[in-house]
């Protein structure tokens, strides 16, 4: 049974960093994607970055680029969001998921969902 955890959120100024931590496990996930969502208040989820975790290919929303880098260790099975120069409309509920196949931007793709991780950004 695949089991993702998320850890790392927190709370912090505007312009600062913050690293967010998914641990994977219960398969080997060759060939899965992995992504990273977000949820805001009254808002619904989006895509935030994603990473194949064969290749290491990535793409990102483009709310993000230039300030997010997702990452992984294939032997730790491990997902990385460095998220710097953050912004009040970062603050979110971020979710690691991971999908075997689909379009990697679209939730409804994700088959497993970690439990997510507060995000606050103070301006």
């Amino acid at each position: 049974q695949v089991q993702l955890v998320e850890s790392g959120g927190g709370l912090v100024q505007a312009g600062g960093s913050l690293r967010l931590s998914c641990a994977a496990s219960g398969s080997t996930f060759n060939g899965y994607t992995m992504g990273w969502f977000r949820q805001a208040p009254g808002k619904e989820r989006e895509f935030v970055a994603a990473i194949w975790w064969s290749s290491g290919g990535t793409d990102y929303a483009d709310s993000v680029k230039g300030r997010f880098t997702i990452s992984r260790v294939n032997a730790k099975k491990m997902v990385y969001l460095q998220m710097n120069s953050l912004k009040p409309e970062d603050t979110a509920v971020y979710y690691c998921a991971a999908a075997y196949r689909g379009s990697y931007y679209d939730q409804s793709t994700y088959d497993y969902w970690g439990q997510g991780t507060q995000v606050t950004v103070s301006s």
